[in-house]
């Protein structure tokens, strides 16, 4: 598998990762096997977040690590904080959600948790899992320096903020914010239709995200892509979906070509992409986990790059 650098450090990590969201609904016995397998595959990086399943998707997580044949120092660790449920997770104040929080109290309570979760005393990076408009970034300055004074965080980065949210703030903090994670895939193709529809007026042109591609690759943060394979916000995965019979052509015409599967082709769709985008996948099968990881095997060009972009509904002004 790639290997790409991780936002401006030297840090070398696999260009896919496996994202832990629904883990909590796996025996401790089938995470392990599928971490097993992902690593075998050649990822090294997981993610997860202190809100997925109420927590116990990194319980999970890291009781199958515990009792997988990985040491620590193979692998890359994330986790993300900053959201409280509607039950009051983690909050540290005794007040229930839903809200955000970015309290330099709630967010170092979060760290500490999942540590324990996870089993470990640190974590490769930690991001903000949603941005707050009631942020105080000196709060966040405060946390930042406390978890990473005390070892217990390496890196930082955010989740779904755009530019000027990034800007603002990382003015105020004295480490550089590494990624940010934020919805992308052949059916979410927003930040790349305000690129081509520039200087125009048609519902493509409209820019819902400040132009972040091309923030990202001037800053070198790097661009975690969640929900590859869904299309809208969690309304359900396109690959073999019947209502997309288009893309999916498209899919397995390049999937035969290359010998492999429509999966891949999707993976490899992102990853072909300059930015070195990272993509998150969030399956739990196995099966499946083994044909995305097959994205190396895939070798796009430009117009086949542009081809599938097109068969999703894509146009160019």
């Amino acid at each position: 598998m790639r290997k790409i650098n991780l936002g401006p450090t030297d840090l070398q990590v696999s260009d896919t990762a496996l994202g832990v969201m629904r883990m909590d609904q796996k025996s401790v016995p089938e995470a392990t096997e599928i971490i097993e397998k992902a690593f075998m595959k050649g990822i090294d990086f997981f993610d997860t977040a202190d809100i997925y399943g109420d927590g116990k998707s990194s319980t999970v997580l890291g009781d199958a690590l515990a009792s997988s044949s990985l040491n620590r120092d193979q692998y890359f660790l994330q986790s993300k904080g900053g959201i409280i449920l509607e039950n009051g997770q983690i909050n540290g104040d005794g007040l229930k959600g839903p809200r955000y929080d970015f309290d330099a109290k709630h967010l170092i309570a979060a760290v500490d948790i999942e540590l324990q979760r996870l089993h470990t005393d640190y974590l490769d990076s930690f991001l903000l899992h949603r941005p707050d408009t009631l942020q105080d970034p000196a709060e966040i300055a405060k946390a930042f320096d406390q978890l990473e004074k005390a070892g217990k965080v390496r890196h930082f980065g955010v989740s779904n903020m755009n530019p000027w949210q990034v800007e603002f703030l990382q003015s105020a903090l004295n480490q550089k914010l590494i990624a940010n994670q934020l919805q992308f895939g052949i059916m979410h193709t927003g930040m790349i239709d305000a690129e081509l529809h520039v200087n125009m007026q048609d519902p493509r042109s409209v820019d819902h995200d400040g132009g972040i591609l091309a923030y990202s690759r001037l800053n070198q943060m790097t661009i975690q892509a969640w929900s590859p394979f869904q299309y809208g916000f969690f309304e359900g995965p396109f690959i073999d979906n019947p209502k997309f019979p288009e893309i999916n052509a498209k899919l397995q015409e390049i999937a035969d070509k290359n010998n492999t599967s429509k999966n891949a082709v999707a993976v490899a769709w992102i990853t072909y992409h300059p930015a070195n985008m990272q993509v998150i996948l969030g399956s739990m099968n196995i099966n499946r986990i083994d044909e995305m990881t097959d994205a190396d095997q895939v070798h796009l060009t430009n117009q086949e790059w542009y081809d599938i972009y097109f068969a999703a509904g894509n146009d160019l002004p």
